[in-house]
């Protein structure tokens, strides 16, 4: 029987004729998961030799991968945030550009925000973060997918923190009832124009959420939307926060004066792009 070493290392080739980026990182996240093995202690054992049951549970795993199936999908979670994360194909894997999101909230953002609302949350990601940031706000997070709702509500029960935060559908603001405000509200929209997810990796353009990554309009539709809606629904010094695209932010800029935000600023993401919009009421 081949030991752990031989394992991984047929596994990389495999992964390598594929196409997939870093084989051997992926090969060792599958192995380990399989074992139930952190990357440091498989390499403890590599003299280790799998049983034929163990070879049994790893062949699928390793055959979704190479048929470029996202690790995360594979592995069925993510950390992402200080969280880990149950992850499906019924919500975009957070990326990131999102936890560096998050981190500007904690810089820029309200010290401690009362009222807080993830627009589009689909797994959770933001909205638990945040939670966990900010014990004491309150916490709404909507999306329009009721499986990527149960997602969410899956993985804020896994983390405890279920009584936190509240999932509602909605299609943007239209659930919500029309005196609710808030003083922060935070959105990764689908911000992608359709050729951009037709060129992108296999990872994305075949297996994640279509609704989650591309927009009409050059995939500034759900952006506009928003940026329009927003005003009516922050309290006064409240603050929104936008993940966009990267050719977005001399329109969105411009919309945030037309719509009567008294500041806006824009930041770029751990590359230098620019890649988030703020804009205070």
């Amino acid at each position: 029987m081949p030991n752990v070493l031989e394992i991984i290392q047929k596994t990389t080739a495999f992964l390598a004729g594929r196409g997939v980026e870093s084989p051997r990182l992926n090969a060792e996240l599958l192995v380990g998961h399989v074992l139930g093995l952190k990357r440091m202690q498989l390499y403890l054992q590599f003299e280790r030799v799998l049983a034929e049951p163990e070879l049994e549970r790893l062949r699928p795993l390793v055959r979704r991968r190479a048929q470029r199936e996202p690790l995360q999908y594979v592995l069925g979670e993510t950390d992402w945030g200080g969280l880990k994360l149950k992850m499906d194909r019924r919500a975009l894997i957070p990326r990131p550009e999102t936890e560096r999101l998050v981190e500007l909230l904690g810089e820029l953002g309200p010290a401690e925000p009362a009222a807080v609302l993830d627009l589009g949350t689909g797994s959770g990601a933001i909205a638990l973060a945040l939670a966990q940031r900010w014990p004491g706000a309150r916490i709404t997070a909507l999306d329009t997918s009721a499986a990527a709702l149960a997602l969410a509500a899956e993985n804020a029960a896994a983390l405890g923190l279920a009584e936190r935060v509240v999932f509602l559908a909605s299609d943007w603001y239209a659930g919500l009832p029309p005196t609710g405000r808030f003083d922060l509200i935070v959105a990764n929209p689908p911000y992608l124009s359709a050729a951009e997810t037709a060129a992108a990796q296999p990872e994305v353009r075949d297996f994640e959420p279509a609704a989650a990554l591309t927009a009409e309009e050059d995939g500034l539709a759900d952006l506009r939307k928003i940026m329009a809606a927003t005003p009516d629904r922050l309290n006064p010094g409240g603050l929104l926060a936008l993940e966009t695209g990267l050719a977005h932010h001399a329109e969105l800029l411009r919309l945030a004066v037309a719509a009567g935000f008294t500041r806006t600023e824009s930041r770029p993401d751990l590359t230098g792009r620019d890649r988030f919009v703020l804009a205070w009421r």
